[in-house]
C-alpha cells in the first residue's frame, strides 16, 4: 500500500459507499494521515470482513490527522444523479475536514474540482493508496452503522444484512412492499436483479 504522491505532503483521500444500491444515502470520507504512517492489514473495503473494517475503523480515527465522513440522501440522489451525490457526499466530507490538503486522491475515474485544490482520480485507488483505503472504510462502515438504524423502522427490507443492496431478498421486499421512503426511486428495481 502506498502513502506517498507526486512530492505532496498532505494527502487527503476520498471514497465513497453505497453508489450501486436500491435504498439509504450514499457516504463519502476524506482522511489525511500522517506522512509516516503505516497501517497493518489496510485494503479496499470490499476485500475486508465487517469485523476487520470495524477494528481498522478505529485504527485509522486514531492515527489520522483529520478526518471527515459525510452522505447525500436519497431524496438528494433521486434530483441530481448517484455520480454527482457520489462527488458531492465527497466534496462534504472534505470541507469538514480540520486541515487543508495539498492534494486530493479520488478512489475512481469521475472527480469535480474541489475549490483551488488540485485532485487526482485513481482507478482501485482503494487497494493502492493508503488514504483511499482508509476513506473506503470509513465511509462503508459508517453507511453500515446508518442502514443497520434505519433497517429497525423498516425490518421487511433486512437492510441489516443487504445494507440496500440489490439482492434478491430486497428485490422481492420491494416487490411485495413497496418503496419505503429511504428507497432511491430512479432506481429500477428489475433491471438491477435479474429476477424476470
Amino acid at each position: 500500500m502506498l502513502y506517498q504522491f507526486e512530492g505532496y505532503k498532505i494527502i487527503a483521500g476520498c471514497d465513497e459507499a453505497g453508489r450501486g444500491c436500491l435504498a439509504g444515502p450514499v457516504y463519502a470520507a476524506a482522511v489525511i494521515l500522517p506522512e509516516d504512517v503505516e497501517i497493518e492489514c489496510i485494503n479496499d473495503s470490499k476485500q475486508l470482513s465487517a469485523k476487520k473494517r470495524y477494528q481498522l475503523r478505529d485504527i485509522i480515527e486514531s492515527k489520522a490527522i483529520t478526518y471527515a465522513v459525510a452522505s447525500c440522501s436519497n431524496v438528494e440522489i433521486d434530483e441530481i444523479n448517484i455520480l454527482n451525490a457520489s462527488i458531492l457526499a465527497m466534496h462534504r466530507a472534505i470541507d469538514k475536514l480540520r486541515q487543508k490538503p495539498d492534494t486530493l486522491l479520488i478512489d475512481g475515474n469521475r472527480f469535480k474540482p474541489y475549490k483551488d485544490i488540485p485532485h487526482h482520480c485513481i482507478v482501485k485507488g482503494d487497494a493502492t493508496y493508503g488514504q483511499i483505503a482508509a476513506a473506503s472504510i470509513l465511509a462503508k462502515t459508517y453507511r453500515d452503522d446508518f442502514m443497520i438504524e434505519i433497517g429497525k423502522e423498516f425490518p421487511q427490507y433486512h437492510w441489516e444484512k443487504n445494507k440496500g443492496y440489490p439482492t434478491a431478498e430486497h428485490a422481492e421486499a420491494i416487490l411485495k412492499f413497496g418503496f419505503s421512503k429511504y428507497h432511491r426511486k430512479t432506481f429500477s428495481v428489475p433491471t438491477q436483479i435479474n429476477l424476470f
